[in-house]
């Protein structure tokens, strides 16, 4: 595996970010204190900041390959099996998609499957995979 990342963002409410990161995304919980919370999510570290005066987050959206992709976002590139393995579990859960799971780039280098939902902070995240992990940086 590659070094693992480590990205910190902010959420409004500890609660939620335990819920949706514990509990949905099955991330399991390190060190944690009143204003924040290390998580696991597949081997990289992501720690969710209190900030009591977030708002719901809004970026930005660029268009790609017809759907409006909001900008920021994180995730992680999991193996095919694993995508659809979340896809149908967040399906079962009720999560509301930003862009619901789907292939991009159908029939071209880099295709993929993606989706696409947020976090109760308004965070968004993107999990995809590639079906050759060959093509991951393909330009041709």
């Amino acid at each position: 595996m590659p070094n693992p990342f480590h990205l910190a963002f902010p959420v409004h409410d500890l609660t939620e970010a335990r819920r949706f990161y514990g509990g949905l995304m099955g991330c399991g919980e390190g060190r944690s204190s009143d204003s924040w919370i290390d998580f696991d999510l597949m081997g990289h570290q992501i720690v969710a900041h209190l900030d009591g005066k977030a708002q719901a987050r809004s970026g930005i959206e660029n268009p790609v390959d017809g759907h409006d992709v909001p900008v920021p976002h994180f995730g992680v590139v999991l193996d095919w099996d694993d995508w659809h393995a979340l896809a149908d579990r967040l399906t079962a859960a009720g999560v509301t998609f930003v862009i619901e799971p789907y292939i991009r780039f159908k029939g071209q280098v880099g295709e993929q499957a993606t989706m696409f939902f947020l976090d109760p902070s308004g965070n968004a995240l993107e999990f995809k995979s590639f079906r050759d992990m060959g093509q991951l940086f393909a330009t041709e």
